[in-house]
C-alpha cells in the first residue's frame, strides 16, 4: 500500500500533498516551522499581517492558475502592480519610462547612459559568464552601474563578476533598455515582457493564506496529515531505495516514520547532509559549496495612513544597506486592520550566521528606523512597532562554477528510485512559486502513476512566461500534460 513522506510544507511540497488527498493517498507531511507555507508564509503580528518579501502570483500554467482559483476563491483578488527604483535621494519608474528617467538622472547623465549603451552594442563582452557581463551587454555599462550593480551585490553579498549570468537571464530575462523604452513609449498589446507585468492576484490576507487553505483541504480529505514543528534530521536508504525518516517533533523527541514514497522540498544541501548511509565524501563535499543567501526581514507600523503608492521599492543607493521595501497596505488592505496606519516590510540579505545576523531585534530596528528616515520615506517618531523575522535560506545563490556542485550531488540522489525533489531549495533553483508548485504536481502525478513520467528538474525557470505567437514543442507537452 502506497505511503507517501513529503519533507517540507512550502509550496511544492502543500501542492504534491493536495494532489495526493484528492486520489486518497496517504501522505505525511513534516513541517520544521511551527506553520505551512516556507519563505511564501505571512506573519501575524497583532493583528497585522506581514510577508516574508513580496510574493506575487502571476503564471503562465493554466493548471497552477486552476488551483489556487479552486483553493482560494473569492478572496483571490486581482492587484495592480507599481514598483520603482529609489537612488540617490530620488524616485525612478520602474520599468522605465524615458522621460522619468531623464529628468531624475539629469541630461549629462542621460548622454552618457545612451553613449554606455551605444558602446555596449559595437563592442560587447564576448562572454556572458557573469552578471555584469550579461546586464552590460543589454543595457550599457553606466546604466548597469547605477541600476544593477549596488542592489545586486546587496542581495547576494558577492561581486557581479562572480555572480552566475544564468541568474539574470531568469530574473529580468527579455528586458533590455531599448525593450524597456519601446513598452514605455508604444504600449504594445501583444507583447508582454516577463519583469514589466502589471498585475497579478493576490490573497487578501497575503500568501500564507492560500498555504493554509492548501493545508486545511488536504487535511479534511482525511488521507493527508501535516505535522508541523517537525524536523528531519535523518533519511535512511537501502542501497538505492530510502526506507524511512527520522524526525524530532514538537516535543524534540526522535520519531521514526516509515514510507513507500518521498518528496523533498528541504534545502538540497541539509538533504544530503541527513543520508544515512552517509553519501561519499566527494558529494558531501559539493554540496558544502553550495550556498544560500538568508533574509532579514524588519516590519514596521506606522502612524500614518498613507507612505508611497508603491507596492514595493527596490533601494539602489549605496548609502543604506537597506535592499527592498514592501508596502503591504498596497498589496492588499485588509492586510492593515487600522486605515489610518501602514505597515512596511523592510528587508534585508545577509549570510545565516554572520554578524548581521546575530544582531540583536533591537539594533537591527534602530538601524532600520535610521535608515529609512534617511532616505525620507518616514520618520522615526512615526514608527509605533515592529518585528523582526529572520528567514534562512531564502535563495540559492549562483555562484560561478555552482552548476558543476549540483550537478555532482543531483546524480547522488537521482540514485534513489523512490525520492523525488522539488521546490526552490529541493531543487536549488530561483522558482517562482508557481514554478515550485508545478514541481510537486509533477512529483504527486509519477506518484499516482507508479512511474516516472514527469521530471520535476525540467521546469524551467522562464519559458513559462514568454509571449510567443507559436507553442513551442516543450510548452505543446506541457499541455499534454496539464490534461493528463
Amino acid at each position: 500500500m502506497e505511503k507517501v513522506v513529503i519533507m517540507g510544507a512550502g509550496p511544492a511540497g502543500l501542492a504534491a500533498a493536495y494532489d495526493l488527498s484528492k486520489n486518497g493517498i496517504e501522505t505525511v507531511v513534516l513541517e520544521k516551522e511551527g506553520q505551512v507555507g516556507g519563505i511564501s508564509k505571512t506573519i501575524v503580528y497583532k493583528g497585522y499581517y506581514f510577508d516574508l518579501g513580496g510574493h506575487r502570483f502571476f503564471t503562465k500554467f493554466p493548471e497552477v492558475d486552476q488551483l489556487w482559483q479552486e483553493v482560494l476563491g473569492v478572496d483571490f483578488k486581482k492587484t495592480p502592480r507599481l514598483s520603482r527604483i529609489y537612488y540617490r535621494n530620488k524616485f525612478f519608474n520602474y520599468p522605465l519610462t524615458p522621460l522619468n528617467a531623464l529628468f531624475g538622472v539629469g541630461v549629462g547623465t542621460a548622454f552618457l547612459i545612451i553613449l554606455s549603451y551605444l558602446k555596449a552594442k559595437i563592442f560587447p563582452y564576448r562572454s556572458e559568464e557573469t552578471f555584469e557581463q550579461w546586464v552590460s551587454n543589454r543595457f550599457g555599462k553606466k546604466l548597469y552601474t547605477m541600476f544593477f550593480k549596488t542592489y545586486t551585490e546587496k542581495v547576494w553579498g558577492i561581486p557581479c563578476d562572480v555572480l552566475q549570468a544564468e541568474w539574470a537571464a531568469q530574473r529580468i530575462k527579455g528586458l533590455s533598455l531599448s525593450s524597456a523604452i519601446y513598452n514605455a513609449v508604444f504600449k504594445p498589446k501583444n507583447t508582454k515582457i516577463k519583469t514589466l507585468i502589471d498585475q497579478f492576484d493576490y490573497p487578501v490576507y497575503g500568501p500564507g493564506m492560500m498555504y493554509n487553505e492548501f493545508k486545511t483541504k488536504a487535511e479534511q480529505s482525511g488521507a493527508v496529515r501535516v505535522l508541523l514543528n517537525a524536523e528531519v534530521v535523518k533519511i535512511n536508504h537501502d542501497g538505492n531505495t530510502i526506507r524511512s525518516i527520522e524526525y524530532l517533533d514538537v516535543n524534540g523527541k526522535r520519531q521514526l516514520l516509515e514510507g513507500t514514497s518521498f518528496i523533498s522540498s528541504i534545502p538540497i544541501t541539509e538533504l544530503v547532509q541527513r543520508l544515512d548511509p552517509p553519501a561519499d565524501a566527494a558529494v558531501r563535499a559539493a554540496a558544502q559549496k553550495m550556498q544560500y543567501r538568508s533574509l532579514i526581514t524588519v516590519d514596521i507600523i506606522i502612524n500614518k495612513k498613507d507612505v508611497f503608492p508603491d507596492n514595493w521599492i527596490y533601494i539602489h543607493s549605496p548609502e543604506v544597506k537597506l535592499g527592498r521595501i514592501q508596502n503591504f497596505k498596497n498589496w492588499s488592505a485588509q492586510m492593515v486592520p487600522d486605515p489610518e496606519k501602514s505597515t512596511l516590510g523592510l528587508e534585508y540579505f545577509c549570510n545565516e550566521g554572520d554578524d548581521f545576523w546575530n544582531l540583536p531585534d533591537a539594533e537591527l530596528f534602530e538601524l532600520a528606523a535610521a535608515e529609512v528616515e534617511k532616505i525620507q520615506i518616514c520618520q522615526k517618531a512615526e514608527i509605533e512597532d515592529y518585528l523582526v523575522v529572520r528567514v534562512p535560506k531564502a535563495y540559492p545563490v549562483y555562484l560561478l562554477g555552482y552548476q558543476e556542485y549540483l550537478s555532482e550531488v543531483a546524480e547522488c540522489l537521482r540514485q534513489f528510485s523512490n525520492l523525488q525533489l522539488t521546490g526552490r531549495y529541493g531543487l536549488f533553483k530561483y522558482n517562482n512559486m508557481d514554478h515550485s508548485i508545478m514541481t510537486g504536481l509533477y512529483a504527486a502525478r509519477n506518484i499516482r502513476a507508479g512511474a516516472r513520467k514527469y521530471d520535476t528538474w525540467s521546469i524551467n525557470v522562464d519559458e513559462e512566461y514568454h509571449e510567443e505567437s507559436k507553442l513551442s514543442n516543450d510548452r505543446q507537452a506541457k499541455s499534454r500534460i496539464s490534461n493528463a
